[in-house]
C-alpha cells in the first residue's frame, strides 16, 4: 500500500501525484535588477522536479518593482517577466512536476532606495520608515495582484499562492500591530481584512486554478493577532474561493522563535479542522515517517518542505524508500 505522502491530490482542475510542496524560497539571483529569471533558476527548480517533488512554487515574486525584498528579486511587473516564467513552467511540466508562483508585495521590508509602503508609517527595526499607504498606493497593489496574476496564467502556472505572511505588505495590513489606520482599511479586523479580501478578489477576476494564501498564524506578539483570529480569516478565504492556508509564523517583528521539528504544525491543524479547508504544513518537516504522520492524522493535506530540499533535492525518493513506496524515477536515473 502507498504511503499518504505519495498518494495523489486534486485541487479544482489541478492533480499533483503527491503530497510533497517545494515552499517558496528566495534565491536572490535577478542580478541585473530586471526581476527576470535567470539560468540559476531554471537549474534550481527544475532539479527538485526531477527529485520527484508533486507541486514547486516559485519564491516570493514581486507584483510591482516597489514591492520588491531587495533588487535581486524575481518579478511580476511587466509583461516583459512572462517568456521567462513560462520557461521554468515548462521545464518543470517536463520533468513530472506542477508548478505554482508566489505573488508577494514586501510592504515595510522591503530593503530598496525608492520609497516603500506599508499601512502605516511604522519601520521593521533597524530598516527604513515607509510611507502609510494612501488610495492610490492601496489601488496600485490590488492592480499590482491582479495583472501578476494574469501574467501567472499566460506563463502557465498550475497554482496561484498570496504571500500574506512574514511580515510583509498583506500581512502588515492584517496585524494590529503594523496596522495603526483609521480609515477603512483599518482599525478592526473586519477593515484590516479588507485588502487581502480585495486582492483575492482581483486574481479570482482573471484566474480560476488553485489558490493558496500563505498566512503567519503566530505573529509571536501579544498585541497581534490570535490563532482564533486567522481561523476566522480562513473561514472567510474559504468564502471567496481560496483553496488552501499555507500556514507559516512569525517575520511580522523580530521574536525569538523556538523552533523544533513540526513546531508549526499545529496551525495547519487548528486552521484545517476549525475553519473547514484545505491546510499545508511547513516548518522543520525533514522525516518521511513525521510527514506521513501530518498527513494520516489529518493535521494537513499537504506537506511544505523548505530548507530540506535545499539540502537534498532528491528527498522525495529517500522518503520513499523509507515509507516502503516504490517512486518512479526519470528513465535516465533507473540504474541507480
Amino acid at each position: 500500500m502507498s504511503a499518504t505522502l505519495f498518494s495523489p491530490y486534486t485541487i479544482k482542475q489541478v492533480t499533483l501525484k503527491n503530497r510533497i510542496v517545494m515552499t517558496p524560497m528566495c534565491q536572490y539571483s535577478s542580478h541585473n535588477q530586471d526581476g527576470k529569471v535567470e539560468d540559476w533558476h531554471r537549474v534550481h527548480y527544475t532539479s527538485r522536479a526531477v527529485g520527484g517533488v508533486g507541486l514547486i512554487i516559485v519564491e516570493a515574486t514581486a507584483v510591482l518593482p516597489e514591492g520588491r525584498i531587495t533588487y535581486r528579486d524575481l518579478g511580476i511587473w511587466s509583461d516583459e517577466h512572462v517568456s521567462g516564467l513560462k520557461e521554468l513552467v515548462d521545464l518543470v511540466h517536463q520533468n513530472g512536476a506542477k508548478i505554482g508562483i508566489q505573488l508577494a508585495h514586501a510592504g515595510r521590508k522591503a530593503d530598496l532606495e525608492e520609497t516603500i509602503i506599508a499601512p502605516s508609517a511604522i519601520p521593521f527595526p533597524g530598516q527604513k520608515t515607509p510611507k502609510a499607504a494612501d488610495a492610490e498606493d492601496i489601488r496600485r497593489v490590488v492592480e499590482g495582484f491582479r495583472e501578476g496574476a494574469r501574467r501567472a496564467k499566460e506563463a502557465g502556472f498550475d497554482v496561484i499562492e498570496i504571500q500574506g505572511a512574514h511580515g510583509f505588505l498583506l500581512n502588515e495590513f492584517l496585524s494590529p500591530v503594523t496596522n495603526h489606520r483609521e480609515d477603512e482599511y483599518g482599525g478592526n479586523a473586519d477593515n484590516r481584512y479588507r485588502l487581502l479580501s480585495e486582492v483575492i478578489e482581483a486574481i479570482n477576476s482573471v484566474w480560476s486554478g488553485p489558490l493558496f494564501v500563505r498566512i503567519s498564524a503566530n505573529e509571536y506578539d501579544p498585541q497581534g493577532n490570535s490563532l482564533e483570529q486567522y481561523i476566522d480569516y480562513s473561514r472567510r478565504m474559504k468564502a471567496q474561493g481560496v483553496d488552501l492556508i499555507d500556514c507559516t509564523s512569525g517575520g511580522l517583528v523580530p521574536a525569538q522563535i523556538h523552533a523544533y521539528p513540526g513546531y508549526q504544525v499545529n496551525l495547519a491543524d487548528q486552521i484545517r479542522n476549525q475553519a473547514d479547508i484545505a491546510t499545508g504544513a511547513v516548518g522543520m518537516i525533514t522525516d518521511p515517517s513525521h510527514a506521513e504522520e501530518v498527513l494520516c492524522n489529518g493535521r494537513a493535506d499537504l506537506v511544505f518542505l523548505g530548507r530540506e530540499l535545499l539540502r537534498h533535492p532528491y528527498w522525495a525518493y529517500d522518503a520513499a524508500k523509507a515509507l516502503n513506496t516504490t517512486l518512479e524515477r526519470p528513465v535516465q536515473y533507473q540504474r541507480a
